[in-house]
């Protein structure tokens, strides 16, 4: 209680201070997009991040991985340049609990949560990045264990065409097109992109290749996407002594989305098919020393309606999806997984207090039927000052890797039961026009916690249950946008603290959930001096719960020409602060890339 005092009284002192400046920037309010309920950014009761179009232009990075590298609470552990291979965690949960969603469609793989990224899209086709942590990502359903990340992809405002092109160190070279164009009653975006590098050390060059379209049309919305990756993954799995690995993926998504408003009720429909192929090679150049190559098809369905009455707002969710899996190694097997959902929103006390109680039950065929209760609760203490809380439970099933893979290394568990975990957090945020921050305490009690555990250092990597983890700890952004003359800057910092406890721990070794970043510290600024050139500088420092700690400053500068021609050069760890940050994985030294955007409007 004492914390939260200190922290009101902070926060008033800065609402006078910030207040008090001439020159505000009034910044336009976000609507937090669900499958259920959407919201205005400033009345939501969560723990919620949203990085718009303006900060991914003007930070250092060039793909999504490294965006989201920079937001405090999430962990992105790469292996390799432009975020080749990355794995996907949040507050400290590991790959396979936090769910990525493309304009809400769930791009979770049940091979494994390795190919969560496979899909992601070109920085150029994103409008905003949303990012939910804690108990209340829980809305999302399977696989938001600890958080989820909606990508939410630009809609065409103006017919426009673009080129951009990009060459840095390693020979990376990357070229993409897109065009926009609006058309009676709706209109499309398409881009095509591809990337080739040779890599920054033996066996890890790559080719990448990217297709996407949207289109809207009335009340329907139109997504499609490939994405085929090609590269070497020296020391990427197992063993780092592995270092003639190597992988081809194929992703793909098709979701067709339909809304409508009918009086106070509001209707979404979606369908959507998903499918993942991965060819990994234990040894490049012999293929038939160790092979595995699986294909893995999702296709689904889900209904939500919202209905807007005197007592709140009330959301109603169906989903169902039918999942198939060819493998040479795990097998062939199919999964039907329907989820419902139903929560409700009360806002009281002239709207200072809002209530949202919830539950989903999810029903798997190879898994019990499960109920995960949650509540929200928000308290708007002023204008500009709530007080928020949640409680609620999570749930996983085991991925087709987890129970059935048998590799050189590594065996899986048929015998798995499904994580399941109560989380509780409780936060308060402050919104000013030019002044945001937001502190979040969180605990997670999680049973069953799936890892790859051994007990002597030669045994074989297997999966295994763990009776107890409990993680918790403190999150904390801040954001500041003030004008120097008539440029506008930007100031951000982040801190994340997270201590994990195991319960009744019987194993030696665990190869990836308990390997969380313990303190991280995340800042950057954007600066404009004058109309031509911006600058960006971003700091990151992290230490690992085994004690490894790094400083990591990137940096870009930025020149507009005729507000149709953009000159870029970014440059990546530029003190080549030597690192890992998954399978001892050496991280590139300092790399610089050189960017070119012309747009045709």
């Amino acid at each position: 209680m004492k914390i939260q005092i200190i922290l009101l009284l902070f926060l008033s002192v800065l609402s006078n201070s910030v207040n008090a400046q001439k020159d505000t920037i009034k910044l336009k309010e976000v609507e937090v997009t669900s499958n259920r309920i959407s919201l205005p950014f400033s009345k939501t009761s969560r723990t919620i991040t949203i990085l718009t179009q303006d900060d991914i232009t003007k930070s250092a990075a060039t793909n999504l991985s490294d965006v989201l590298q920079n937001a405090a609470g999430v962990d992105i552990r790469r292996r390799g340049i432009d975020g080749m291979q990355s794995d996907l965690y949040i507050r400290g949960g590991n790959f396979d609990q936090t769910l990525l969603l493309i304009d809400g469609v769930k791009m979770d793989d049940p091979q494994t949560g390795h190919h969560t990224m496979n899909g992601i899209l070109s920085l150029e086709n994103i409008e905003r990045i949303e990012i939910i942590k804690g108990p209340a990502a829980r809305i999302y359903g399977q696989n938001a264990f600890t958080g989820a990340i909606n990508i939410v992809t630009k809609s065409v405002k103006e017919n426009t065409a673009a080129i951009n092109l990009n060459y840095g160190s390693y020979n990376n070279k990357k070229g993409e097109a897109s065009l926009g164009q609006k058309f009676d009653g709706g209109d499309i975006l398409a881009t095509v992109s591809y990337q080739e590098s040779d890599g920054y050390r033996f066996n890890t060059d790559f080719k990448n290749g990217n297709i996407f379209l949207k289109s809207n049309f009335k009340n329907y919305s139109l997504i499609t996407s490939f994405a085929e990756r090609k590269f070497g993954a020296n020391g990427f799995y197992a063993s780092p002594a592995y270092k003639d690995q190597y992988e081809e993926t194929q992703t793909s998504l098709v979701a067709l989305s339909s809304d409508y408003v009918i009086g106070n009720v509001i209707i979404k429909r979606r369908i959507y098919w998903r499918r993942n192929q991965d060819l990994y090679l234990f040894i490049r150049e012999n293929p038939s020393y160790y092979r595995n190559l699986h294909i893995s098809n999702k296709v689904g369905g889900e209904t939500n309606v919202v209905f807007n009455s005197s007592l709140g707002k009330t959301g109603v969710g169906l989903d169902i999806s039918r999942i198939f899996l060819v493998s040479n190694n795990l097998g062939n097997h199919q999964r039907t997984a329907i989820t419902g959902f139903i929560e409700h929103r009360f806002e009281l006390l002239k709207d200072q207090l809002d209530i949202t109680p919830g539950v989903a039950i999810s029903s798997y065929s190879d898994f019990d039927t499960k109920a995960f209760p949650g509540l929200d609760v928000g308290y708007r203490i002023s204008e500009n000052v709530k007080l928020y809380g949640n409680i609620g439970y999570t749930y996983r099933v085991p991925t087709f890797t987890d129970l059935y893979y048998v590799g050189p290394t590594t065996k899986g568990n048929a015998d798995l039961e499904a994580e399941s975990a109560l989380a509780e957090e409780l936060g308060i945020k402050f919104t000013d026009v030019n002044f945001q921050m937001d502190v979040a305490f969180f605990n997670r009690k999680s049973d069953n916690l799936i890892d790859w555990t051994k007990d002597n250092e030669t045994d074989k990597w297997e999966a295994r249950n763990f009776s107890e983890v409990v993680a918790k700890g403190l999150e904390t952004t801040m954001n500041y946008q003030f004008k120097l003359g008539k440029y506008e800057q930007k100031l951000n910092l982040g801190y994340s603290f997270i201590e994990d406890v195991i319960k009744d721990n019987q194993v030696q070794f665990t190869q990836y959930s308990i390997n969380s970043i313990k303190h991280q510290l995340t800042s950057g600024i954007s600066s404009k001096f004058c109309p031509i050139f911006s600058q960006h500088l971003s700091y990151r420092y992290v230490e690992r719960t085994n004690g490894q700690n790094y400083n990591v400053v990137d940096a870009k500068i930025g020149a507009t020409l005729k507000n149709n021609m953009q000159f870029s050069l970014s440059a990546n760890n530029i003190f080549n602060a030597e690192y890992t940050e998954t399978n001892l994985v050496p991280m590139p030294k300092g790399n610089v890339m050189v960017g070119f955007i012309y747009k045709l409007k």
